[in-house]
């Protein structure tokens, strides 16, 4: 519940290693025997009595039987390959590596479609989505368990599990939300002073609708308020204040008006649409109105700082009081405003607030000021209905999935009403549900076996980072205790399985039987207050920003901790019954990603206590930014459909991808060497060094729509999944020796970026 800005957690939805032996490397390439040269054989051989020449021929015999045996004996060692595991786990697991791969392309040309290019022949894009891959199909597994869950009486322990049942069958009650059309939210209008698209509208309630729609509503029009850990003084919960507003995923919508103009089409047609199905007549009184508040959006776009400019949180961070933001955002009454979305918390001008874009605010202000009050609140209304509208009948339904073949490439589909309420519950109250699916789906040995993986990948990045050359050595020092100082959170916060804690964490939530829309407005006013009640509280390592059925992991830097929710750590990420090349290229690489994240271009700001300081020497910090620049360059290099990747906007997930790989494959080096050689799977005719580096790239085999890679393009901070796969192989070098890449081949390049 904890809501937290992209910045503040990095998420994986993302050195000279030691080589092990390879065989043949414990004996000698050949017998070397030197024998001294004089100047004349014949003559030496003449002096020798007969008894030496037959000593001679003898110990040359023997010699060359001795050479042959272990010759013999090297060939028999070089060709002979670790036993086939036959066991069912082996031969499935075999069955579907073999289903993803494409052995026909060269692994050392395109490395993504030799692992995945069976894979994404046989899984197009299905209907009603707009991307698939490895964390989709486990999604939907998690899903389908949560769904039985929630239709099972019996699974309930808690009050708070109740509610989430509650909760999901109001939303599975399709009979009364039909009923019930447009009603609600119509009434939710009439109740916060009406609309000018549904009825004449002449009020002048600005501040008091602001305040409603954002505690209330959980919307963000104009900024967003929230309260999170202080970055510079991580111990304390401070209020932070942020740009906000767009209905559109990035300010590039609006600004490149030509590349969009489908999607900027789509959006308009889309709200006039909502408009109409709220009761608001002809199309002619609405589209007008619904322009002005987009034309009103697009003038927030080009006030909006775009994210590749806001990655240095030393540039952006503000603190001021509540005064001075007073002064810098005057159109804001941010007293009155501060104390109605914190009541009971009172606040007064001297307050703490961090500003991540003082500019941004300025401006926001002076646009307010200039802006007529009526589309102020037809705005904020609007706001109010793209949030809430997804909670109504089949015709909001409808409305929505053509807008999300316009803006994602969504083909149209009967999905199952299920799915949409499972996602649903589980997103407003994953941690309600949260014991259910974690006595369900979590062995009790998986919090033991993720701390040994995660001890594992640390040791072996400790090791890395003891050989790089570019750091001074007390930065390295300091790096060392930041990540020995990393706090693991394995699959699920604590509070979660005592029912009387979880019950008294959702006390102050109502689920009401059959009354969807209702449930889901108590949820965000509810979630609000939890939020609020945070403020004059330390922050707790039981606030997770993910549930545990997510199928994700996080880094959070004023925490220093690494979070694996319950939901990532099964199949295809780890499996008990599989090699552990495919565990360490699997979880062992999420693991090495998220640890790296502390020490990407924005977590390595952060000191060992979670702190907004610099701790590095300004030379370490040079080179570092010389390495990094290495990487943005790369990465600029990629295209999707003709459109570039945007380096610097995914240094940090980039950092993350390259570290984590170099992590994990210097962690299984270390198993291997500790407990021996593993067999190998059948057919494949792969080395276990091989199937590390295949089991990392399936990981990520996926496909999108086109407009879905345009989208991801312009918003997502990690790389399309293509170039996590292709631009990570292609900086090892031990990638390229194992699979015998020829130096200067588009997996081996002779330039390589290497940061930790």
């Amino acid at each position: 519940m904890e809501q937290m800005s992209s910045y503040k957690r990095a998420t994986l939805d993302e050195e000279d290693l030691v080589d092990s032996l390879s065989e043949g490397d414990v004996y000698p390439n050949g017998l070397q025997v030197n024998f001294r040269s004089p100047r004349s054989g014949q003559r030496c051989w003449a002096a020798r009595t007969s008894v030496e020449k037959r000593l001679v021929v003898l110990v040359t015999l023997l010699a060359a039987g001795l050479v042959a045996c272990l010759a013999a004996l090297g060939i028999q060692y070089r060709t002979r390959t670790p036993p086939v595991c036959l066991t069912e786990a082996c031969v499935s697991v075999t069955s579907s590596i073999l289903n993803s791969m494409d052995p026909t392309v060269d692994p050392c040309q395109d490395f993504f479609s030799y692992a995945c290019g069976g894979w994404i022949k046989a899984n197009p894009v299905p209907d009603g989505h707009s991307r698939w891959g490895t964390f989709s199909n486990l999604w939907e597994h998690n899903q389908a368990i949560i769904k039985h869950l929630l239709e099972n009486s019996t699974a309930s322990a808690s009050e708070a599990e109740k509610k989430a049942q509650v909760y999901y069958r109001a939303c599975m009650n399709e009979t009364r939300i039909e009923e019930l059309r447009a009603k609600p939210l119509m009434e939710l209008i009439e109740k916060l002073g009406g609309w000018n698209i549904t009825g004449p509208w002449a009020k002048d309630n600005f501040q008091d609708t602001l305040q409603v729609v954002t505690a209330h509503y959980r919307t963000s029009p104009f900024f967003s308020v929230y309260v999170s850990a202080d970055s510079k003084n991580s111990n304390s919960n401070v209020i932070q204040v942020d740009q906000s507003g767009l209905g559109l995923p990035s300010r590039d919508y609006y600004l490149n008006k030509t590349e969009n103009e489908k999607v900027l089409t789509g959006y308009l047609n889309y709200m006039v649409q909502l408009g109409k199905l709220l009761g608001g007549g002809d199309e002619d009184s609405i589209r007008p109105q619904m322009q002005q508040i987009l034309d009103f959006e697009t003038a927030l776009a080009n006030i909006t700082i775009p994210q590749e400019k806001r990655r240095d949180e030393e540039l952006i961070y503000h603190k001021v009081t509540a005064a001075e933001l007073q002064t810098l955002a005057p159109a804001i009454n941010w007293l009155p405003f501060l104390n109605a979305i914190f009541y009971p918390v009172e606040i007064n001008e001297s307050e703490p607030i961090v500003v991540y874009d003082k500019e941004y605010l300025r401006q926001v202000s002076t646009l307010i000021n200039s802006t007529d009050k009526c589309l102020l609140n037809n705005y904020m209304m609007w706001n109010l209905v793209r949030k809430t509208s997804s909670f109504l009948d089949q015709r909001f339904q409808d409305a929505d999935e053509k807008f999300m073949e316009v803006m994602y490439g969504t083909k149209k589909t009967c999905l199952p009403r299920w799915k949409f309420c499972v996602s649903d519950t589980e997103n407003n109250l994953g941690f309600a549900l949260g014991p259910m699916f974690v006595k369900a789906t979590f062995a009790e040995d998986s919090k033991n076996i993720a701390s040994e993986i995660i001890l594992e990948i640390k040791k072996a990045f400790e090791e890395s980072l003891s050989t790089l050359k570019w750091m001074d050595e007390d930065t390295r020092r300091s790096a060392k205790e930041k990540a020995d100082a990393i706090y693991n959170m394995i699959g699920y916060p604590n509070f979660i399985m005592d029912p009387k804690e979880l019950d008294k964490v959702f006390n102050d939530y109502t689920a009401v039987p059959d009354l969807y829309f209702e449930n889901a407005m108590r949820f965000f006013n509810f979630s609000w207050r939890v939020t609020a009640d945070q403020l004059r509280k330390a922050p707790n390592r039981d606030q997770w920003s993910m549930t545990p059925p997510m199928v994700n992991a996080y880094y959070s830097p004023t925490k220093n901790e690494i979070v694996f929710p319950a939901g990532i750590l099964q199949a295809p990420f780890y499996t008990r019954s599989s090699p552990n090349a495919l565990n360490f290229g699997g979880i062992g690489v999420v693991v090495g990603h998220e640890l790296t994240h502390a020490f990407d271009d924005q977590g390595r700001e952060y000191d060992k206590d979670g702190n907004l300081r610099p701790w590095w020497k300004n030379s370490s910090v040079e080179a570092f930014k010389q390495q990094t620049e290495c990487m943005v360059q790369q990465y600029n290099n990629y295209s999707v459909n003709g459109e570039p990747v945007n380096g610097r906007h995914t240094l940090g997930e980039n950092i993350a991808d390259n570290g984590g790989l170099k992590a994990a494959y210097r962690a299984y080096q270390n198993w291997v060497k500790k407990n021996g050689a593993e067999q190998i799977l059948p057919t494949l005719g792969l080395t276990s060094n091989q199937l590390f580096f295949l089991g990392f790239a399936q990981v990520w085999c996926s496909v999108r729509t086109p407009e879905s890679s345009h989208e991801g393009l312009i918003t997502d901070p990690h790389s399309p999944s293509r170039f996590r796969v292709i631009g990570s192989l292609s900086n090892s070098k031990e990638f390229s020796e194992h699979f015998r890449c020829p130096l200067g081949s588009p997996m081996n390049p002779r330039h390589k970026c290497e940061v930790w």
